[in-house]
C-alpha cells in the first residue's frame, strides 16, 4: 500500500464521550459486537521489560503476577511488606484491577534484607522473579506491553471480522489515547479545565490532569485526520517520528524515500502534543492541526498546558498491533493475542472492531461478579 497516495473506507464514529468529540473509525463501520473483560482472566497484559536486572544494588526488581489489583493497591501491599514508604517503591505503568497482570515493582531496602517472598504471595498476587538492581524503577521504564484478550458473546460475520483483523494487521489503527486516560465520564478533562480556571489540585493529581488536557487535543487532531482520510498518509508539512523511539524530523520535502520508509512502518506522521513554543507542523499539516484545536474547550486547554509551562511534543498518529493473532475457543468467544508499545491502548485496537462493551466498568462494586471463573489467563 502506497501511504503517499492512499485510499480507505469512509470512517465511522466509534464513541461519543462527556466530552462530545466523536473518534472516527479508520476501518469502516462495524463488524461485530461483544463484551470484553466479563471477568478478570478475559484481560491479560504483560510488561515487555525496557532492560535487564543489574544483578546489584540496593533496590530489589520483582516481577509479580496479579489478579483484580490495581497497580497502586499492589504497590501499597508491597511497601507494607517491606516495612517501607510508598515513595520506595517503583513501577514503570499503571495496570487496572480488573485484570491479570504481569509487571514489575522496585523496592528500596538499603540494608539489601528482604523479608520472605513468601509472605508477600497470595491467592491474588505471586512473585515470579526478584533480582537486585542498581536503581529505582522510574516510569515509563518498559518496551511495551503484550496482550491476551478474550472478547465473549460476539456477535458478527466470522468472515468479516477477520478481514477487519487482518486489515488491521497489516495497516494499524489511529493511535488514540483511550478512554482511560480521561476518566470515568471524562472526569479528568472535566478537572483539568477547572484547574486551568483556578481551582486547586494536589500536585500527584497535576500532571494526570495535564496528560488529560494533551491527550484531548492530540484526539481531535487525530479525529480530523482519520475524516480526511489521510491518518496514515504523507501529507506537506509533515512531522516524522522514527518507530519504536520518540526521535522526530522534518518538516521536509516529500520524497520517494520518505513514501517507502512510511510504508514499511520505519517512519510514522505524528500529532502535536499541546505545549509553549512554536508548532512544528508546516502547510497543509499546521493547517489542519491548528483547525483542530479551534473552540471554546480547545482555547482553554492550549492556554492552560502553554501556562503549565510544558513544551510542545509529538506522537505518532499511527500504531500497529506486532504478532497479532486470534482464535476461536467457541462460536460467539473470540480470543486476541497482540503486543503494542508504551504508551498505547488495546481498547483503541478492539475500537476498530465495533462496539465492544467493558462489563467490568458496569460492576464496579468487588463484590459483584469478582473473580468470576472465566478459565486460565495465557502465559
Amino acid at each position: 500500500m502506497n501511504h503517499c497516495d492512499v485510499t480507505q473506507p469512509s470512517p465511522q464514529p466509534h464513541s461519543r464521550g462527556e466530552r462530545g468529540v466523536e473518534l472516527p473509525r479508520a476501518h469502516g463501520a462495524p463488524v461485530l459486537v461483544a463484551d470484553m473483560r466479563s471477568c478478570d482472566t478475559d484481560f491479560f497484559v504483560e510488561e515487555l521489560p525496557g532492560f535487564d536486572a543489574s544483578g546489584a544494588g540496593e533496590h530489589l526488581l520483582l516481577t509479580v503476577e496479579k489478579r483484580g489489583m490495581n497497580t497502586a493497591f499492589a504497590a501499597k501491599r508491597i511497601a507494607e511488606w517491606a516495612g517501607v514508604a510508598k515513595s520506595a517503591i517503583g513501577y514503570a505503568g499503571l495496570k487496572d484491577r480488573h485484570a491479570v497482570t504481569r509487571q514489575r515493582f522496585s523496592v528500596w531496602l538499603p540494608k539489601k534484607i528482604a523479608p520472605e517472598i513468601a509472605q508477600l504471595e497470595s491467592e491474588e498476587l505471586r512473585v515470579l522473579e526478584h533480582f537486585w538492581h542498581a536503581r529505582k524503577l522510574p516510569r515509563g521504564a518498559l518496551a511495551g506491553n503484550r496482550f491476551v484478550l478474550t472478547l465473549r458473546n460476539v456477535a458478527g460475520e466470522r468472515a468479516r471480522i477477520e478481514a477487519r483483523l487482518a486489515a488491521i494487521a497489516a495497516r494499524g489503527v489511529p493511535n488514540y489515547f483511550g478512554e482511560q486516560r480521561f476518566g470515568r465520564d471524562a472526569g479528568n478533562l472535566r478537572k483539568a479545565l477547572a484547574m486551568f480556571a483556578g481551582r486547586r489540585v494536589r500536585r500527584e493529581e497535576r500532571s494526570l490532569l495535564l496528560s488529560a488536557a494533551r491527550s484531548e487535543l492530540f484526539n481531535r487532531v487525530l479525529a480530523a485526520r482519520v475524516e480526511s482520510g489521510r491518518w496514515d498518509a504523507a501529507q506537506d508539512g509533515e512531522v516524522w517520528m522514527l518507530d519504536g523511539s520518540h526521535s522526530v524530523f522534518g518538516p521536509e520535502p516529500l520524497t520517494p524515500e520518505l513514501c517507502t520508509r512510511l510504508d514499511a512502518f520505519d517512519i510514522h506522521p505524528t500529532g502535536p502534543l499541546w505545549g509553549c513554543g512554536e508548532l512544528r507542523s508546516t502547510a497543509a499539516v499546521r493547517e489542519l492541526e491548528l483547525a483542530a484545536m479551534q473552540g471554546d474547550t480547545a482555547s482553554r486547554l492550549r492556554d492552560g498546558l502553554e501556562r503549565a509551562d510544558l513544551k510542545q511534543e509529538r506522537r505518532a498518529l499511527r500504531l500497529r498491533p506486532e504478532t497479532l493473532r486470534w482464535r476461536w475457543p467457541a462460536a460467539d468467544v473470540l480470543e486476541l493475542g497482540f503486543s503494542l508499545p508504551a504508551g498505547s491502548y488495546a481498547t483503541v485496537v478492539l475500537a476498530e472492531l465495533g462496539e465492544v462493551a467493558d462489563v467490568a466498568s458496569q460492576r464496579e462494586r468487588p463484590d459483584e461478579n469478582a473473580g468470576a471463573p472465566c478459565g486460565t489467563p495465557a502465559p
